[in-house]
């Protein structure tokens, strides 16, 4: 081997494992013996290293090997919630929490029967729906980017960027074999609502929460307000297909429901267990049914768990998903992060739902297309005979 370039490998080979020695000081002041009874194994890691540098044709960059190293430690606790986030994924999901990104203002997904990436949704006024992109429509191209096949991550990425940046779409109308035509589009700031409400029936509405993030609170205050302004006397909750979100948001959510002094739900962290919290002013005093189905998790089993553990509404659908651990965001430097699991939730009546989810009052299963929307007939049946009940 050339000792030039030895020297070079060496060096990195040395800064990489300084930060290893710092990790292994670390875990010396954190459990001294534990480590010494796998110091073998910490040798190991220092020679795989130094291997890898020295010796391997591939060559992989020092802040690649260290981010490695932080996603295997992560991956060694076997918690497939807890994930180290490179910057792109961080900021990614800031933007998801806040509810706003640069982007063209459409859901896609992949669609499994040709591999084509599909648009779910537009939302109104951007510029996807400005264009006339449609549900249903595919989307054959990102620029000159093929996208059968691609990854939904992948996809996303390309889809959103810079505000004022353009995209040029290629458009299949109605699915991959209808008309296609070419759009050209500019990236806006892309607000998306978290919550959709509306009246349905004399006295009754409806109100959606697709996930739970910063304006959720203030957006359900708001459509709760305006339904009441339009003499509301029962509410549909729908709560299906929701992943769930900022804990807090549920919490708060949950105190416009909850009867006053009422627990929303009890945490189990290592610091032991609280509450959190106790209702101050609950805003709906009228009948709640709330749906519910295999997708609902999280943050929106905590909404469902305590409105159903206290008594102030009834649950139709399908059983929920079944995930009642609650995960901390932390930011790291280089515009990284880490998403780790830190405690565990009950409901109310103390109830732990992870991988058990919560059962429904009501067990109502929808065909796998939703059509005809079984769950939200049985939901509207129920509200109507319960607001007739308490109006006579």
């Amino acid at each position: 081997m050339e000792p030039t370039r030895e020297k070079g490998s060496f060096v990195t080979a040395g800064r990489v494992l300084a930060a290893i020695g710092i990790l292994v000081l670390l875990m010396i002041l954190g459990g001294g013996w534990a480590v010494a009874s796998n110091f073998d194994n910490l040798g190991n890691l220092t020679r795989v290293v130094a291997l890898m540098r020295t010796q391997g044709i591939y060559k992989v960059s020092t802040s690649r090997l260290v981010e490695g190293a932080i996603e295997g430690m992560v991956g060694s606790l076997n918690d497939p919630y807890s994930v180290y986030l490179t910057p792109v994924n961080y900021n990614r999901l800031q933007q998801q929490l806040q509810g706003s990104f640069a982007g063209l203002g459409m859901e896609v997904t992949i669609n499994k029967k040709d591999n084509y990436l599909t648009v779910k949704s537009t939302i109104k006024g951007t510029p996807a729906q400005q264009a006339g992109i449609r549900a249903n429509d595919a989307i054959l191209r990102i620029n000159s980017r093929d996208t059968r096949g691609m990854d939904l991550e992948t996809a996303v990425g390309l889809l959103r960027g810079p505000v004022g940046s353009k995209v040029t779409l290629t458009i299949a109308g109605g699915g991959a074999t209808g008309p296609v035509r070419q759009v050209a589009l500019v990236r806006r700031q892309i607000n998306v609502p978290t919550v959709a409400g509306q009246m349905v029936a004399p006295g009754i509405g409806y109100v959606a929460i697709s996930q739970f993030g910063a304006k959720t609170t203030d957006e359900m205050k708001a459509q709760l307000v305006s339904l009441m302004s339009q003499n509301l006397n029962g509410l549909i909750l729908d709560l299906r297909d929701n992943p769930g979100g900022e804990l807090q948001s549920a919490v708060s959510v949950a105190d416009f429901f909850l009867p006053k002094g009422s627990p929303v739900v009890y945490i189990d962290s290592n610091s032991g267990q609280e509450v959190l919290r106790q209702t101050v002013n609950p805003l709906v005093k009228v009948p709640v049914v709330v749906l519910v189905n295999g997708n609902t998790a999280s943050a929106a089993e905590i909404l469902a768990g305590a409105i159903k553990d206290t008594g102030v509404g009834i649950l139709v659908g399908t059983k929920t998903f079944g995930k009642g651990v609650v995960q901390t965001v932390y930011p790291l430097s280089g515009g990284a992060g880490l998403k780790l699991t830190t405690a565990r939730y009950l409901t109310p009546n103390k109830h732990y739902i992870q991988h058990k989810g919560i059962e429904p009052d009501v067990v109502v299963a929808n065909p796998a297309d939703n059509k005809p929307d079984l769950q939200y007939d049985r939901a509207m049946k129920i509200i109507q005979e319960k607001v007739k009940v308490n109006a006579a």
